[in-house]
């Protein structure tokens, strides 16, 4: 569903269906040490940046809206890991550092059986 800023994400919801008038982030609800989500963090958020950069469904995400600068400021950062393998991803951007393989290279199609 695209979010108030524009973009695809799968964690965005909202409902205008007769009358209702509800958005909500489903990924920011999940997290109870996160500030509330408003429409407004949506323009920030690069979790849409990272779900159309990796395809891996192993791939779980933990969003964080936090204030900075004793309130004046929010900030929001996302934290992953690897359902395959248990592990911390360092690099959400990137995919599992673990679980990403590299198929064979084109030079590797080129050569052919010897």
């Amino acid at each position: 569903m695209k979010t108030p800023a524009g973009k695809e994400c799968d964690y965005y919801y909202a409902d205008y269906h007769r009358g209702r008038d509800m958005q909500e982030c489903r990924l920011v609800e999940k997290n109870p040490e996160s500030k509330p989500w408003k429409p407004h963090h949506c323009q920030l958020c690069p979790v849409p940046d990272i779900l159309r950069a990796t395809s891996d469904g192993s791939l779980k995400l933990e969003i964080t809206i936090k204030d900075k600068w004793f309130g004046f400021k929010e900030e929001i950062t996302v934290e992953g890991w690897c359902s395959e393998c248990f592990s911390e991803v360092p690099d959400p951007m990137k995919g599992c550092p673990n679980c990403t393989k590299s198929g064979p290279s084109i030079l590797d199609l080129m050569e052919g059986p010897h």
